[in-house]
């Protein structure tokens, strides 16, 4: 027996919350605001809305990545039926804290009136809320009741309302259609507390070695600004012909270490890199009876907190036992990740 294949500690998911900045912005703003054709978005992207929590006229930042992810917390302990005062432990997953030091986990945790316990921030992009959900799990086995875990990202460091898409390559340019802002959280325990949804199997995998990144996110100082320099960048067309692949070996991992058939899945959480490339993935799959659960088109693609935003979507769903497939790429530097979750008694209508 290998380390993967090891017995892991239970995990359960007690309760979801998302958070959403300012009213949804359509497709026909997103392409007023930057110069870019709506249509163009229309067909290369195929997500309707996003959420931004800056100005798109002006780049004030109105909802930090701390706000939205003390208000995801909120609702998660809210669902969870949990005081956060009884928390063990927060782990925040985000490729865009707010800044480097303080952590925005322990500005997440003084706004949520925590103290004295273990706070953990993980610098990683979509697959980072897996990699939260992996340490919360270690943490669960060490003894904690039950803990917090937080992702989301934002944009307003890397999308410029002046600059015209004539200045952008082709690289920079796809993100300002790609991206939105939103944060995600989940109340885990060890045992099946509240909505009694438990993780069966949890995947993580890196597998980029000797292969170039899909998607580079810069950071420099003053002392090396270079007003030159491409801050962001994605290879759209190495991530379009990747995560299908990887979406599939993930899906057949996923059932394998559980034993399952595709028939036994009853709901298919894909990857969210956009709403076109998420129906790509699906055919791909053709997965025979699941239930699919996105949020890609109405959100943007944001991040960190996408996992988490469908898992709260999920749960909205899944009033019965029923079991599910979550599937995560993360393209900077190839990751596979995933969770089988199931739900084992029927959810408890609350007072």
């Amino acid at each position: 027996m290998t380390p993967h294949d090891a017995p892991r500690a239970p995990l359960h998911i007690a309760g979801t919350g998302t958070a959403l900045p300012g009213d949804p912005v359509d497709n026909a703003r997103l392409g007023k605001a930057f110069g870019i054709d709506e249509e163009w978005i229309d067909l290369f992207v195929g997500t309707r809305t996003r959420h931004f929590g800056w100005d798109l006229a002006t780049g004030e930042i109105r909802h930090s990545l701390a706000d939205l992810c003390a208000e995801a917390a909120h609702h998660a302990a809210d669902a969870a039926g949990t005081d956060p005062a009884d928390l063990d432990f927060l782990v925040l997953a985000t490729t865009t804290p707010d800044r480097l030091l303080p952590t925005t986990a322990n500005e997440v945790a003084d706004r949520l009136g925590l103290d004295h316990l273990p706070t953990y921030q993980i610098q990683a992009g979509c697959s980072g809320a897996v990699q939260a959900l992996d340490l919360a799990r270690a943490l669960l086995a060490a003894g904690h009741r039950s803990g917090l875990v937080v992702a989301g990202d934002t944009t307003a460091r890397f999308l410029d309302p002046g600059r015209s898409p004539a200045d952008l390559p082709a690289r920079e340019l796809v993100n300002y259609v790609l991206f939105g802002d939103g944060a995600g959280a989940a109340v885990v325990s060890a045992q099946p507390d509240g909505e009694a949804l438990a993780v069966r199997t949890l995947l993580h995998r890196f597998s980029g070695r000797g292969r170039p990144p899909g998607q580079i996110i810069d950071w420099d100082g003053p002392v090396r600004r270079d007003p030159g320099r491409q801050m962001l960048s994605e290879d759209y067309k190495a991530v379009e012909e990747g995560v299908p692949v990887l979406a599939g070996e993930i899906y057949r991992e996923l059932l394998d270490s559980v034993g399952w058939t595709p028939h036994d899945v009853d709901f298919l959480l894909p990857p969210q890199l956009s709403a076109r490339m998420t129906r790509r993935i699906t055919e791909h799959l053709g997965v025979p009876a699941a239930h699919e659960v996105s949020c890609v088109a109405d959100t943007g693609n944001t991040g960190n907190a996408l996992p988490l935003i469908q898992l709260d979507r999920l749960l909205t769903r899944l009033p019965h036992t029923g079991r599910a497939l979550a599937l995560v790429v993360e393209s900077s530097k190839w990751i596979r990740a995933g969770l089988a979750l199931e739900r084992t008694r029927p959810r408890e209508p609350r007072p």
